[in-house]
C-alpha cells in the first residue's frame, strides 16, 4: 500500500473553523509510522541536496539570539546528518517534494484533507510546499516568525514549541518585514512580548500543531534527535494582505499614518495592487545597482 493512503490526521472541527490562521492549536496524526520518514530514508534524502534548498546551522545559545547570528552554512546536509549524534546541528530541508515523489504525494494528500475539512480556503492557492527539520538533541531555534500558514507534524524526538499569537506583533513590525519584500523568516526581538499570548506545545511523535501566519515562535529539542515535517501555503488573499502591509510601511515612512489592515477593503485592494506592481520594479533596480557597484569596486 502506498504510505500516503495510510495518512490520518485528527483535528477538531471547531479548531479549524474558529482558530485557523488566528491562533495555534494542536492535533494528532500518524505520519510517524510512514516509511518515508525512516531515518535511513532521510539520510538518503539529504544526499540528494547539493547547492540549494537547504539550511544547516548550529543551535542558538538562547531563545532571544538573532536568527542569523548563529553559525550557518557550516556543511552540507548529508555531512550534518553524520554529526547529529555528536554535534549541535540543525538541518532544514526545503521542498523535499522536489527530491522524492512520496513527499509530493504526501504534501498533496495533507493539503487536500485540510482544504476539504475547512470547506475550501479563502482565495486561490499561490504557494504550497513542505520542509523537514532535523535537529540534534538539546538545540534551540531562536525567536522568529514565518509569512505562511503552516501545519507542523512531529515525527521523531520531542521538542517544546513556544509560539505566540500573531497579535503579539505590532503593525509597524509586520509592515517593515513585508515592505522589505522578504519571503523567508522574520527576525524580531523576544523581549517585552506579552506572556499571556504565549502557547507552549510539548510535541512528540504523533503530535502536531497549527501555526498561523506571523506567529512568532522559538523551539527547544529534548534529549534525542528530533524530526519534524511542515506543510506551508499561501493564497492570493494572504499575499494581498502582505502587499497591503508593504504599502503601509512606505506610507508610514513618508509621515502618513495608514489605516489598519482590514478596515477598508477597497483601500486595502488599491494598496496591494500598487505594491504588486512596484515590488518587482524595486527589486530589478536594486539588482542593477548591486551589479554596478560590484563593477565599480573592481
Amino acid at each position: 500500500m502506498n504510505p500516503v493512503e495510510r495518512v490520518y490526521v485528527d483535528i477538531e472541527p471547531h479548531a479549524l473553523t474558529s482558530c485557523f490562521d488566528r491562533e495555534p492549536f494542536g492535533f494528532t496524526h500518524n505520519l510517524s509510522s510512514l516509511d518515508v520518514f525512516r531515518f535511513s530514508n532521510l539520510q538518503h534524502l539529504t544526499s540528494l541536496y547539493t547547492d540549494r534548498d537547504y539550511f544547516v546551522a548550529s543551535a542558538a545559545p538562547a531563545e532571544g539570539t538573532e536568527f542569523y547570528a548563529v553559525t550557518h552554512r557550516v556543511c552540507r546536509p548529508d555531512e550534518a546528518m553524520d554529526r547529529l549524534g555528536s554535534g549541535n546541528q540543525q538541518i532544514l530541508l526545503k521542498h523535499p517534494e522536489r527530491y522524492d515523489r512520496r513527499f509530493r504525494d504526501l504534501l498533496g494528500t495533507l493539503f487536500a484533507d485540510i482544504a476539504r475539512r475547512r470547506g475550501g480556503l479563502s482565495g486561490k492557492l499561490v504557494r504550497l510546499d513542505s520542509s523537514l527539520l532535523i535537529s540534534s538533541s538539546a538545540t534551540i531555534t531562536p525567536f522568529h516568525y514565518d509569512p505562511a500558514i503552516s501545519f507542523f507534524f512531529q515525527i521523531a524526538g520531542e521538542k517544546d514549541y513556544h509560539i505566540y499569537s500573531p497579535a503579539v506583533l505590532s503593525e509597524p513590525e509586520l509592515e517593515a518585514f513585508y515592505g522589505a519584500g522578504i519571503t523567508t523568516i522574520a527576525q524580531v526581538p523576544l523581549a517585552g512580548r506579552d506572556p499571556a499570548l504565549e502557547h507552549v506545545f510539548r510535541l512528540g511523535p504523533g503530535k502536531g500543531m497549527h501555526q498561523p501566519r506571523n506567529a512568532p515562535h522559538w523551539v527547544q529539542t529534548h534529549d534525542s534527535i528530533a524530526v519534524s515535517y511542515v506543510v506551508s501555503f499561501e493564497t492570493d488573499v494572504t499575499r494581498a494582505l502582505a502587499h497591503t502591509r508593504a504599502f503601509n510601511h512606505y506610507a508610514r515612512a513618508a509621515g502618513v499614518v495608514p489605516g489598519p489592515v482590514g478596515c477598508d477593503r477597497g483601500a486595502d485592494t488599491l494598496k496591494a495592487d500598487v505594491m504588486r506592481a512596484a515590488l518587482p520594479v524595486r527589486r530589478s533596480v536594486e539588482s542593477t545597482l548591486r551589479r554596478v557597484a560590484q563593477r565599480l569596486r573592481r
